[in-house]
């Protein structure tokens, strides 16, 4: 089951909630009680990685985002004044 996001937009209150897909939205607000909650739209919490259709089956060339395959790797020295252990 999907959870979905909802936002008042009488008082701004935010909300998560796990509902099948067939069920209707929510309206009403726990907080304020009215009739104006919506239903964000929001990104996966989750990310396909490694080999397989999603990764290849869809991309065209050498245009690859595989999990072994760092982009650059980070050239970031900020260890808060420390030498690395």
């Amino acid at each position: 089951m999907p959870i979905y996001e909802y936002e008042c937009k009488a008082c701004g209150h935010r909300l998560e909630k796990l509902q099948k897909v067939s069920a209707a939205a929510l309206t009403d607000c726990p907080r304020c009680e009215r009739a104006e909650l919506s239903r964000l739209v929001s990104a996966a919490g989750f990310r396909l990685a490694g080999g397989g259709w999603y990764e290849t089956d869809f991309k065209s060339g050498q245009k690859r985002n595989l999990a072994g395959e760092a982009s650059a790797p980070s050239t970031s020295t900020e260890t808060g004044g420390k030498t690395p252990a």
